[in-house]
């Protein structure tokens, strides 16, 4: 299986880590720890270090109740780092819902464009559809980032998620975009209870159903700490949820995941290795 995207055919025959960079004042997950040029830089060439397969990079926070930001600001955040993300040597993703931003990141040469709305902002499908080979990722969000939490989705998610990235893949293959560009994404989080994500995770299998590579990503979001809360008080920070955030990963490639997107890469890849090996030695027993 593989996935195409600007500059590299990535095989996706085993699973990949997707590092995330934040560039971002505000981030639920790191507090704004990488919002300058500079430390975001050094902040890719760690996650590379640590294993990472390709990165993902972001200028705008979508926590819950989080409000848009400015394009100009933007563009402003994200273009310094990406143009030295590409000089890295791996696949580089912006993460962006913004067709200007999506513009600029692919002048730059970047790799993926990942997308929070599937691609559903004015001129945005048509913009990736018009570049020959970048690679997409079209994520599930239920609602906004301002309200989705307030009002998530109701019912069954599985199928109700299944069912609108059938549409959005199909509607890019009807714009011309090869399916080999495009990888999904439940959008774990985004509009959903926790009920509704670990739905999603014990029945991942279903999303496969329709046979686009499954990118997913849990790290350190509020399910986890509900997940880990027990008998406290309160669910413990972003920071403190490094265990079910790897434990999460885990499972969602055992259901079949090609990528998952993390910020704690060293302990995702060394988990992986132990997966991966465990798998090796039964199919040659």
């Amino acid at each position: 299986m593989i996935w195409q995207t600007t500059r590299f055919a990535i095989d996706l025959g085993q699973p990949r880590v997707m590092g995330i960079v934040n560039v971002t004042p505000d981030s639920f997950a790191d507090g704004g720890a990488h919002a300058d040029t500079d430390s975001a830089l050094r902040h890719c060439e760690r996650l590379l270090a640590e294993g990472a397969d390709m990165l993902d990079i972001g200028g705008e926070s979508t926590r819950p109740g989080s409000p848009p930001l400015p394009l100009a600001e933007e563009l402003a955040r994200v273009l310094p780092v990406l143009r030295g993300a590409v000089q890295l040597g791996v696949p580089v993703s912006i993460d962006t819902y913004k067709p200007e931003v999506m513009q600029a990141a692919l002048d730059l040469g970047v790799d993926i464009v990942n997308d929070v709305w599937a691609l559903r902002q004015p001129g945005a499908a048509q913009l990736v559809a018009r570049h020959p080979s970048c690679g997409i990722v079209l994520m599930h969000m239920h609602g906004e980032p301002r309200s989705m939490q307030t009002a998530p989705m109701e019912g069954d998610a599985p199928p109700q998620v299944l069912s609108f990235l059938e549409h959005a893949a199909q509607g890019l293959q009807a714009l011309g975009v090869d399916r080999t560009r495009i990888v999904v994404d439940p959008g774990i989080g985004l509009g959903k209870t926790v009920a509704q994500n670990f739905s999603l995770l014990a029945r991942q299998r279903e999303l496969l159903a329709a046979g686009w590579p499954l990118l997913v990503g849990w790290s350190r979001k509020s399910s986890i700490g509900a997940a880990l809360q027990g008998d406290a008080p309160a669910p413990p920070p972003p920071a403190e949820r490094v265990l079910g955030s790897v434990a999460a990963a885990l499972l969602a490639v055992e259901r079949g995941a090609r990528i998952v997107r993390v910020h704690d890469v060293r302990e995702t890849v060394q988990a992986l290795a132990v997966w991966r090996l465990a798998r090796q030695t039964l199919l040659k027993s």
